[in-house]
């Protein structure tokens, strides 16, 4: 088991990072102690900073989504989309804008990045 991070702490931290993302990502059998990373990840950033006080789910995904269009991740991308596509937190529309906004930001290179996981989302979305 994690020095920092109990077996509660990462229980709850899964529970929200599966309804953060609209999926199970880890196995039922997860637990503490699998990796310092995966404790940190789940036990501390889905555990304490994704339920903070303040922000709601969706303002988080909103600056991760810009954070992420910086490093041009289409893969990250639609990890966060599909999220935010299987909690109706953003529309078709609302995506659209967000992309247009984002490319005069993070430049036409990146925000294709962005418009690629995008798509796959919604395509993923359509099939769940």
């Amino acid at each position: 088991m994690s020095k920092h991070v109990s077996d509660a702490d990462f229980s709850r931290g899964n529970n929200t990072m599966n309804t953060v993302y609209g999926v199970a990502l880890l196995p039922p059998n997860a637990h503490a102690g699998m990796s310092p990373f995966a404790d940190e990840t789940v036990g501390h950033l889905f555990a304490d900073i994704w339920t903070r006080p303040g922000l709601s789910v969706r303002d988080r995904r909103l600056l991760v989504i810009g954070a992420t269009a910086m490093l041009g991740r289409a893969d990250l991308i639609e990890t966060q989309i599909f999220g935010a596509l299987a909690n109706s937190e953003l529309s078709k529309a609302e995506l659209d804008e967000i992309l247009l906004q984002l490319a005069f930001y993070v430049g036409w290179g990146n925000a294709t990045a962005v418009q690629n996981g995008f798509t796959a989302a919604l395509a993923r979305h359509k099939k769940a």
